[in-house]
């Protein structure tokens, strides 16, 4: 059996919740991380929905591959089937992705995709409606709140500037709603 790759943009960065072999920092071109996903189960519910990360068309992506190894493979895609794909808003795709170790390689990983045919795919809000919605949100895996700190903190940690989600953190700091996590100044 050969190894899985699995291409992380959102919270697989930070809790990806299955064990792995190795994991590399990746770049996925043709796709963007995008805050496009009205979240009816993780961090939010039907009735107030909160908002989380998809990778969209166009553009490009920063985020992290892990290669799982083949005998666990199957394991893998079974677990994240559950865990992204409940309510079928994200279309699982193999892309190329490149590795930003050193290596040079190019590897297909696995990867969510938003559909953006499905009722839950919301677009390009404006920032404010983006605020409103994460700052509301909460449902079966906390607070959509938190699910924004720690992906900018892995961000931030990693060294990614994602620039709408920049914006949506300065939208939050001059409310000042945000929690101190959100608030503080990205270290450079």
């Amino acid at each position: 059996m050969s190894d899985l790759w699995i291409f992380g943009y959102g919270s697989l960065m930070w809790r990806p919740g299955f064990s792995y072999e190795e994991a590399a920092p990746a770049l996925l071109r043709g796709a963007q991380r995008a805050l496009c996903v009205y979240s009816w189960v993780h961090r939010g519910t039907r009735w107030r929905p909160g908002l989380v990360l998809g990778l969209d068309s166009g553009g490009s992506c920063h985020g992290l591959a892990f290669r799982v190894a083949g005998a666990r493979a199957a394991q893998v895609k079974s677990y994240l089937r559950r865990r992204e794909q409940v309510t079928n808003v994200y279309r699982a795709s193999l892309r190329r992705v490149h590795l930003l170790d050193g290596s040079g390689r190019t590897v297909r990983a696995l990867c969510f995709l938003v559909d953006r045919s499905h009722r839950q795919y919301a677009g390009r809000l404006p920032v404010a409606r983006q605020a409103w919605h994460v700052r509301r949100g909460r449902g079966r895996s906390g607070h959509n709140l938190d699910y924004l700190a720690n992906t900018l903190r892995h961000l931030d940690e990693m060294g990614i500037v994602d620039r709408p989600l920049t914006r949506l953190r300065a939208q939050f700091a001059a409310r000042r709603v945000l929690r101190s996590e959100l608030s503080r100044p990205r270290a450079r």
